[in-house]
């Protein structure tokens, strides 16, 4: 099985597909994000989905990019007989998905095979597959899928094959096609056509970027591009990630499904996109955000649907082997339903940002924005289960007591310096009442650190941030020792794991590796804090962690020396753009002066 590194992105706005250096697609959801996979092989193996397209002897491709500036797909063979290439790309969706295959002859004559084995739901059903002339059709139950291709193929169970050779000079297109198996007409496409099209749409969209020069530009480039192909376009909402069940431990058993929208993400969304200068990508996230929380404040979830359904009821793929024997296979998420109150921060702290950046304001969010600090000026004191959404017992978490502390500041600030009403001396009364109950509850004066909770000796992650969020500034000495601390106890190689599994009940068995949004939270801090070489060498040994096309996952194996958890990852892209923008410009990518008491 490829691993997760192996894997490049192809997107349309509406969803994501795989493509592996083997030149096979092995994981399609269609025709959403998070709609049940059509090609599943990811997840198991060949049998539950995939399309290869690849020369006939097999094997990894020689070489492999992106064409430019796009998400246009260049995949190399260099073979005995000659060489080949695949170009793979998605169009931006007008209004039916399709997967544009195209193999272009560059030297001598190679023996090529196109394998495209559809099973819809997840791997679990077969379709019913016909022959019309050039064209195959699959449909099962309402999925319709149309492969036209310019070389004569069988459609037969259990696979749509066509082996070819292709010649230098020659083009020889495949496309496939995804309709409701009711839907009476499929438009068609031209595949060079949709080439020159999907070229030019990437081309365009990232001229527009605000970082020009630098020396982390195709980094930040790259990053940028990934987290618009994870953006679902008709809500502006930006997936964690394209896929379900990557393992955080491979074998194991934490193995989630991030094809959802975390409010966790909202403040990291809206920096990196600011930053980059891609102010309506920021402004669709926005409003996408301010859609998905309408409605009872005490009902906020963490996690929503691409278009803000609130109902994602966990449920297990038991027919599903998982990615290397990790299991169970899970759709869903149950964490949508745990008490988390970082995230009226996060809400909050992203709408005072949008606020910052001018971005247009809608009449009705304020007292949207009031509504929420009104519920959390009563619900702060309670515990709950953190920004890791951890399954063990609800703790007084600090992370989540410092976000509330954030809420309070903005919305005084809000007040003060943008005069909305409000009762402003109310709230900075109530920041300067958490920010003590900080200090005093969550600070280890022993080991001169901040600890994961109240009264627990476990460090955690999320404390890095304490600065970036202007509570303490990072040369307080309180700050300077947490650093050290998670430097000594919570890394491995300079890398920063969320926790200690050992030290933290998640509810969860096994362990997992060292997160990589984590490791740019150490950057941003040793960077503030005015460690400035480390915190360069560090951001570049990270950036060694991206795959050949410049793609982060969710974790690092420091072991296996391999990336694990779902991909691409928008929390690990975020905070490499955040982190490149900052060490380039010399200072925080965000200045909040915060008001602290």
């Amino acid at each position: 099985m490829p691993r997760i590194e192996d894997y490049a992105v192809l997107g349309d706005l509406h969803t994501a597909a795989l493509v592996s250096t083997a030149g096979s697609i092995d994981w399609l959801c269609l025709p959403r994000f998070d709609s049940p996979a059509a090609f599943a092989a990811l997840l198991d193996h060949d049998q539950a989905g995939h399309w290869t397209l690849a020369p006939a002897a097999g094997g990894t491709c020689t070489t492999r990019r992106y064409a430019g500036n796009t998400l246009v797909l260049e995949t190399d063979w260099v073979t005995a007989d000659g060489a080949v290439r695949v170009i793979d790309l998605m169009p931006p969706r007008a209004d039916t998905p399709h997967v544009v295959r195209i193999a272009v002859g560059l030297d001598g004559d190679v023996a090529m095979r196109s394998a495209l084995r559809l099973r819809f739901d997840y791997g679990r059903e077969v379709p019913w597959v016909r022959q019309h002339g050039s064209e195959v059709h699959a449909i099962a139950g309402p999925n319709l899928v149309r492969l036209v291709s310019a070389v004569p193929g069988s459609g037969h169970d259990p696979d749509i094959c066509a082996d070819f050779t292709v010649r230098k000079g020659d083009r020889i297109p495949f496309v496939l096609s995804w309709a409701p198996s009711h839907q009476l007409q499929m438009p068609y496409i031209d595949a060079e056509q949709a080439l020159s099209a999907t070229t030019d749409f990437w081309t365009e969209w990232s001229s527009h970027t605000a970082y020009q020069t630098g020396p982390y530009r195709d980094a930040v480039d790259r990053s940028i591009i990934t987290l618009k192909a994870l953006t679902y376009q008709p809500t502006g909402g930006i997936v964690a990630a394209a896929t379900t069940s990557l393992p955080e431990e491979l074998g194991g058993v934490r193995n989630w499904d991030y094809r959802y929208c975390w409010l966790r993400d909202a403040t990291y969304a809206l920096q990196a996109l600011l930053a980059a200068g891609f102010r309506r990508e920021a402004g669709a996230w926005r409003d996408w955000l301010l859609r998905a929380i309408a409605g009872q404040p005490e009902a906020l979830q963490i996690v929503y649907s691409i278009d803000g359904s609130r109902r994602l009821p966990e449920v297990e793929l038991g027919w599903l082997a998982g990615y290397e024997g990790s299991s169970p296979v899970r759709t869903g998420n149950a964490a949508s339903g745990q008490l988390q109150l970082d995230v009226w921060g996060e809400t909050l702290d992203a709408m005072f940002l949008a606020r910052q950046a001018g971005l247009p304001g809608d009449p009705d969010a304020w007292a949207l924005q009031v509504t929420l600090m009104d519920h959390l000026e009563s619900a702060w004191r309670e515990p709950d289960n953190g920004l890791w959404e951890v399954r063990g017992d609800r703790q007084h978490f600090t992370h989540s007591k410092v976000m509330c502390w954030v809420a309070a500041d903005r919305m005084a600030r809000s007040v003060r310096t943008y005069g909305l009403p409000g009762p402003a001396a109310r709230w900075e009364q109530l920041r300067d009442q958490i920010h003590d109950d900080v200090v005093t509850h969550a600070f280890d004066a022993g080991r001169n650190t901040f600890t994961q909770a109240y009264g627990s000796a476990a460090l955690d992650a999320s404390l890095l941030l304490i600065p970036r969020l202007g509570f303490l500034p990072a040369t307080d000495p309180r700050v300077l020792g947490t650093i050290a601390a998670i430097r000594r106890e919570l890394s491995e190689g300079g890398l920063v794991k969320r926790y200690q599994t050992t030290e933290t009940d998640d509810g969860v068995k096994g362990s997992e590796g060292l997160f990589i949004a984590c490791s740019f939270w150490l950057v941003d801090a040793l960077y503030a804090s005015g460690q400035r070489r480390e915190a360069v060498d560090l951001f570049e040994r990270l950036l060694m962690l991206r795959n050949d096309v410049g793609l982060l996952s969710e974790e690092w194996d420091p072991a296996a020396r391999r990336q694990l958890g779902n991909t691409p990852q928008a929390f690990s892209h975020f905070a490499m753009v955040v982190s490149a923008l900052q060490l380039h410009t010399g200072g925080a990518v965000r200045s909040d002066d915060p008001m602290r008491p």
